[in-house]
């Protein structure tokens, strides 16, 4: 342990915003903890630490180019699209993520989605409270069409370890499981069908998306794969926003062709008030919070700190550059 390396967290505020301790992380360094960091800051906040770590704070090429004392960067998070990678091999920075912390959470906010769509869940409960139901003749109230999951299939595209889990739970239920993968049919847990994005969104009555972004996923959910879908399908987005062309989603769900989408992901987050899905009624949106349970956030800062300690012990884990 170095007592003396600088540890500087840019966005600490959203896996802790006060209810976790720090403590642990400010033992294995001088570390100054920021709740948010604007892009202006971050190379005067971060001008002589060896050790950052950042949610959502873009470590671009000029910024890593701009601090010569990096040795790390920790990633808050499972994805680290935000950090430009060629950059931090380059310049021998080690970039670590957090896997694996929030895949419960993460899976059991799919269904939260796609239950509230298919059993109308938020709409009955506002009814309710508006007096429909008191004001109802019969002892049910019933204004909305109620769809059954069991036998009807669900289409996960990208079966990694929130894929997985998100296919175990939909088997329970008694779907159906194509997922597009990159694992060979003989690799895949029973129940699951590989099939190819075509056959997947062609076939598939709720489409869950679970893969990483990069260049060859931005805008993957389009107007072209959208028409792909059948009439009255859902969409499940908890992945990354930018999967998913916004205007395009928002016209099939304008025009009926979708039945409904769930997001917990947008292209700009917090978005635009002129974002077209928050105008529609058929989209679900919840504001990013599928990874941020209590106990996948208690998960987060353990494996953080531990990736940290490992870095310093000089048998970093969980690489990603």
């Amino acid at each position: 342990m170095n007592e003396k390396m600088k540890i500087v967290v840019l966005d600490g505020f959203a896996g802790n915003p006060g209810d976790l301790s720090w403590a642990p992380l400010e033992a294995l360094g001088q570390c100054t903890v920021y709740d948010r960091t604007a892009p202006q800051q971050v190379i005067a906040r971060a001008a002589d630490a060896q050790i950052i770590l950042t949610n959502k704070v873009v470590m671009s090429r000029d910024v890593i180019e701009a601090l010569p004392h990096l040795k790390y960067i920790g990633v808050i998070a499972t994805g680290y699209n935000i950090i430009d990678l060629d950059a931090a091999r380059e310049h021998g920075v080690v970039v670590t993520n957090v896997p694996a912390y929030s895949t419960r959470s993460v899976a059991q906010i799919v269904f939260a989605h796609l239950l509230d769509i298919t059993n109308s869940v938020q709409h009955y409960t506002a009814e309710a409270h508006r007096g429909a139901w008191s004001e109802c003749q019969d002892f049910t109230y019933i204004n909305t069409p109620v769809m059954e999951l069991d036998g009807k299939v669900m289409g996960i595209v990208g079966l990694g370890n929130i894929g997985k889990a998100v296919a175990q739970i939909a088997l329970a239920f008694g779907m159906k499981v194509l997922a597009y993968t990159s694992k060979a049919q003989e690799q895949l847990p029973e129940g699951i069908q590989k099939a190819d994005m075509d056959t997947l969104f062609a076939n598939s009555d709720v489409v869950s998306l679970h893969c990483p972004l990069n260049a060859s996923t931005k805008s993957l959910v389009n107007a072209e794969r959208l028409a792909q879908m059948k009439r009255g399908a859902i969409l499940i987005n908890t992945a990354r926003g930018p999967l998913v062309d916004e205007e395009a989603l928002a016209k099939a769900l304008a025009s009926g062709h979708l039945m409904g989408a769930g997001v917990d992901v947008l292209t700009q987050e917090p978005p635009l008030a002129t974002n077209p899905l928050l105008a529609q009624p058929g989209c679900h949106i919840t504001p990013h919070i599928g990874w941020a349970s209590d106990e996948a956030r208690v998960r987060l800062m353990n494996i953080l700190i531990a990736n940290v300690k490992a870095f310093i012990d000089g048998t970093p884990q969980n690489v990603v550059s």
